[in-house]
């Protein structure tokens, strides 16, 4: 993590006053050191009302009991993407990567992560509404932005949560290692199997998957 990307605010200030300002009357939220954090515990209830309410720009997730704020997606992000969508496509039809799914993660589904992208069958989430359970979820799916909490949200935090879900995979394409990092088995809130491939060298994914990504594509997005 660079200097810059240390001390990057997680929002503009404009927008977390916009968020203040359509907050329910009872969670207040602060704005201290460029993260957006609660005065007082917040509730799984109390988070699903302050995103609905969030501006479009703003989003949100709930980890590890506490307010988290997601980067918006840049260029090479919207690009590794789509790559990811076509290699799946190619090797497994019938199934589909839904992009900005809202997942029902952590032990009781007591979390609420928005992934990156969500692969599950075709039709899968018809009929759900902005939380899905993982039920039917083979793998999660995060791509790192160059902002502050990324170390601790997608390298930590997500695949305890994904785990303790039992979402069999959980894939993390790391744009600051240029890595792409497949962890599979999940049993006791944790992943047992961790396979790292830097970008360029064959990723094999596990059954439900059971297909290698072609990874040299993602060279062309390292920045």
């Amino acid at each position: 993590m660079t200097p810059s990307t240390a001390e990057r605010p997680q929002m503009p200030i404009e927008d977390f006053e916009d968020l203040a300002a359509a907050a329910p009357e009872h969670v207040r939220l602060e704005f201290v050191n460029g993260r957006v954090r609660t005065k007082d515990p917040l509730s799984v209830e109390d988070f699903e009302e302050l995103e609905r309410r969030a501006p479009e720009t703003v989003r949100l997730e709930y980890i590890n009991g506490k307010l988290e704020v997601k980067a918006m997606p840049d260029g090479n992000h919207r690009e590794i993407f789509v790559w990811l969508q076509e290699q799946c496509m190619q090797h497994r039809p019938d199934l589909r990567v839904y992009g900005e799914s809202g997942v029902k993660t952590e032990a009781y589904r007591k979390g609420r992560a928005r992934t990156d992208g969500a692969v599950a069958r075709k039709g899968h989430f018809k009929g759900h509404g902005e939380w899905s359970g993982s039920n039917g979820i083979v793998m999660a799916v995060e791509i790192t932005s160059h902002d502050r909490d990324t170390n601790q949200r997608d390298r930590i935090d997500k695949p305890v949560g994904y785990a303790a879900a039992d979402i069999p995979i959980y894939l993390l394409i790391d744009r600051d290692n240029n890595t792409v990092v497949v962890y599979s088995e999940p049993k006791d809130d944790r992943y047992q199997q961790i396979a790292s491939h830097p970008w360029g060298t064959p990723a094999q994914l596990p059954d439900p998957l059971g297909f290698t990504l072609d990874t040299e594509e993602l060279k062309d997005y390292a920045d």
